[in-house]
């Protein structure tokens, strides 16, 4: 299987070009989102993309999307038979890895719970003592569990980096009702997830979401827990004070850290190697997820 990175549907209007997902209209309430096989990271797109890893972030979606209740979210149709033309003609571009979803007007903020202190939250807290301007206690390591799971927003950009910022930030923004609308909601969702992976011997120790309007209703939109959206750990191989072993992009993101590119110029290709190794992440972590759910 070669990788899907570029997707041209004659007959079909394209809407958007993200760094990931393709957007299609259908009509004036839905769209089309298709799920490709590029890859991001460090605010860039990389030449070469993941076969499959399109497919894999579409079912792991589908699978949150259906099974979780605290909010509703924006899919109207998961199966590519129900597909519309032109849509409809083209299996080997969409099936598996496109849906149809509501249109919604998106809430510029992205909402993010964190429950371990890694990445750019490990990062503020050695040059603060804080994340996202939340005050922690002295003496946290790498990887640590929090006492509680934070929510700490980030500003939504179609270009360029996301950017960590206080809550009182984004109530200036939305009003201090959505903001604790929008936390709790995340915070919920977060703790329903580890819960689950928790049994499946995996940590989730963040992820990000996103959130809309649609008929004047908050939805869940996007992507939901997949492994470009969270860190997923490996329980039984955990240890605080390390970067630990994970299911998801942090391997490519610790691999580029290893080499010269300096983040600011074209992306190199990434290496087979580096591609097969994550691709085999992925798949995992999709199949302790599908055996959350196929279970009685």
């Amino acid at each position: 299987m070669e990788a899907l990175v570029n997707v041209k549907i004659p007959g079909a209007k394209k809407k958007y070009s993200g760094k990931v997902r393709d957007i299609y209209i259908i009509d004036k309430e839905h769209i089309l989102i298709v799920s490709t096989d590029r890859v991001s990271a460090f605010d860039h797109v990389f030449p070469n993309g993941i076969p499959g890893k399109g497919i894999v972030l579409n079912k792991i979606s589908n699978l949150w999307f259906k099974n979780i209740k605290a909010i509703k979210n924006h899919i109207v149709e998961d199966e590519f038979s129900n597909f519309p033309k032109p849509f409809s003609d083209f299996p080997e571009l969409l099936k598996d890895r496109s849906v149809i979803v509501r249109k919604a007007a998106r809430i510029d903020f992205e909402c993010v719970a964190r429950g371990y202190l890694i990445g750019s939250g490990w990062k503020d807290y050695q040059s603060s003592g804080s994340v996202c301007g939340i005050p922690l206690p002295p003496g946290l390591r790498m990887a640590e569990k929090l006492d509680a799971p934070l929510f700490t927003p980030a500003t939504k950009v179609d270009s360029g980096h996301d950017i960590n910022v206080p809550l009182e930030f984004m109530r200036g923004k939305v009003g201090e009702e959505l903001a604790y609308r929008l936390g709790e909601i995340t915070i919920r969702i977060y703790e329903y997830a580890w819960d689950l992976l928790d049994k499946q011997g995996i940590i989730l120790a963040d992820t990000k979401l996103e959130f809309g309007f649609a008929n004047n209703e908050i939805i869940l939109i996007d992507e939901a827990l997949t492994p470009d959206s969270s860190r997923f750990w490996d329980k039984s191989a955990y240890q605080v004070g390390t970067s630990p072993v994970s299911f998801d992009k942090q391997y490519i993101r610790d691999y580029l850290e290893t080499t010269a590119w300096d983040k600011d110029s074209s992306p190199p290709p990434l290496p087979d190697e580096i591609t097969r190794k994550t691709k085999e992440k992925y798949e995992e972590i999709l199949k302790r997820i599908e055996s959350i759910f196929s279970k009685p």
